[in-house]
């Protein structure tokens, strides 16, 4: 479709139980959504809602497929889905609207206002700025620390303190690391500011004035809702698996808005007008600008840049990614939850955006940004979404050569030098907290004790290292367990590592405390 042409005409809306169309002169929705119904079944996606928006309307909205794999509740355009890390979006903005009440500024001290905030290293503690915490250059690695939150009972508080003890890859403000603990942080400054929680701030900042009527600020209340997507993991030759939505509460500053694609098309069209929505101006034109803005560089790599020949840059403002693509500013930001992927994206200058909602861990989303980026500017089509599972099959395939490699490699003649008793007991790590190790049927158990639902079945791989897949958490892959052994022969610590691309598991090592 040739979006160029929207200002041009004048549209017609028509409203579907699954979707809304905005027909127009020259401009061909059938191709678009022909496309994007054949992209979601090549990617065995049960269920996914797509919106396009120009100017201050949604000229196309449309869900597809269905809620609830082996269920017949089909998706609509007020079809909930996860929206994980666009929430990011909405905290920038609430603190903006501080910067613009006098009652902040973007560069004051964290500690100013979180006086029990602390760092690994003191001088990071003291000089960290409420800006740093929202374009990811704390010095941490991307998802450092996600195991504090992730699925465990610790309260948002909780999670921040003992982020004191992650220990820094970068120096500070050297170099773009992802953080969703930081953001915690940030949105943990709005009470003290405000008096309000950051979910009533939201409701009441954002979720009112814009009409998102359908969007939730925690998971606990998406029990209530019937027209809700329900997340999936797809392996390989499997039918897609119904999963559990996950806890967020205790980073929901980073992650925890569910929505739909109306309520986050009216979102896109608030910061594509300068942060105005229907005559109301709800965030200032200074400060869309500024969350808008480059803050922290994230270079692109060179092996994955040759595919993108008409992208040149990356960065990261304030909670929003940019991109130049095609001589375009883009604006986007994507969202990644236990079984479903997210993506919003839009070009100011132009004022066009899109929302991609889906209910399993694809690629799809980003795929479809590129889609219509391209059908934008009025070049040929590429076919974004056979380009990413060309992709996924590659990296798929790095994977199983990986596992490969280290069956050979490893040394099956070996045994655990210990009886398994001898490596049960309580272990404990000032970061995570304690686990513990025992034994059940003849195997060990590893137990994530903050989580309710984080627990490991063992199995010997070679010397002292143990393969450990989470019993609760199917889209995570297999990792390891390492015993160390002191000096008088018995174990002293283990070492978790977890390979995720989502989520670092990789932090936590744990002494042992007791028997």
């Amino acid at each position: 479709m040739k979006i160029t042409r929207f200002l041009a005409v004048l549209f017609i809306a028509f409203y579907f139980s699954t979707g809304i169309f905005a027909q127009k002169e020259g401009i061909d929705f059938e191709k678009f959504d022909e496309y994007s119904a054949k992209s979601m079944k090549e990617w065995k996606i049960p269920g996914m809602a797509v919106a396009v928006v120009q100017g201050d309307s949604i000229v196309f909205a449309k869900g597809y497929g269905i809620r609830e794999f082996g269920k017949s509740g089909k998706v609509n355009t007020k079809t909930l889905f996860s929206v994980a890390s666009n929430t990011k979006s909405f905290t920038a903005a609430a603190l903006s609207q501080l910067v613009d009440e006098g009652k902040i500024n973007w560069d004051d001290k964290v500690i100013d206002y979180l006086p029990w905030f602390r760092m690994y290293n003191n001088y990071v503690t003291g000089e960290m700025t409420i800006r740093d915490l929202l374009c990811h250059r704390s010095g941490l690695k991307t998802f450092s620390g996600d195991l504090l939150w992730y699925e465990t009972n610790y309260s948002q508080d909780e999670v921040i303190k003992r982020a004191r003890f992650l220990k820094p890859e970068y120096g500070f403000r050297s170099h773009f690391g992802y953080s969703n603990i930081m953001f915690s942080v940030a949105g943990r400054i709005i009470p003290e500011v405000t008096n309000e929680t950051w979910q009533q701030y939201i409701k009441t900042h954002f979720f009112t004035p814009l009409g998102m009527e359908s969007s939730l600020l925690t998971v606990k209340n998406i029990k209530d809702k019937k027209n809700a997507a329900i997340p999936h993991h797809i392996a390989e030759g499997k039918n897609p698996l119904p999963l559990k939505y996950m806890q967020w509460d205790n980073v929901a500053p980073a992650a925890a808005i569910i929505s739909n694609v109306e309520d986050m098309s009216k979102w896109l069209i608030l910061q594509m007008n300068d942060g105005v929505y229907k005559g109301d101006t709800i965030l200032s034109k200074k400060q869309i600008y500024e969350m808008h803005s480059a803050q922290t560089p994230d270079n692109m790599n060179p092996g994955w840049a040759k595919y993108f020949p008409g992208k040149h840059f990356n960065s990261y403002g304030l909670g929003w990614a940019l991109f130049e693509y095609k001589g375009l500013k883009v604006v986007n930001h994507g969202g990644g939850a236990d079984g479903m992927i997210s993506q919003t994206m839009f070009v100011p200058e132009k004022k066009f955006g899109i929302v991609v909602l889906t209910n399993s861990i694809n690629y799809l989303p980003t795929a479809l940004m590129y889609y219509i980026l391209d059908d934008y500017i009025g070049e040929p089509d590429n076919d974004w979404s056979a380009f990413f599972l060309k992709v996924k099959k590659y990296v798929d395939n790095l994977d199983k050569q990986d596992a490969e490699k280290a069956e050979k490699e490893r040394n099956k003649n070996t045994k655990p030098a210990l009886e398994l008793k001898d490596y049960c007991g309580t272990y404990g790590g000032d970061l995570y907290g304690k686990a513990e190790v025992k034994l059940e049927n003849g195997h060990l158990v590893l137990d994530f004790l903050p989580s309710d639902v984080l627990i490991g079945d063992l199995s010997h791989w070679q010397y002292e290292t143990f393969k450990i897949k989470l019993r609760n958490s199917p889209t995570l892959p297999e990792g390891t367990v390492n015993f160390i052994i002191g000096a008088d022969g018995k174990v002293e610590e283990l070492k978790v590592n977890i390979p995720n691309p989502d989520f670092d598991f990789t932090e936590p090592e744990f002494k042992k405390i007791s028997k």
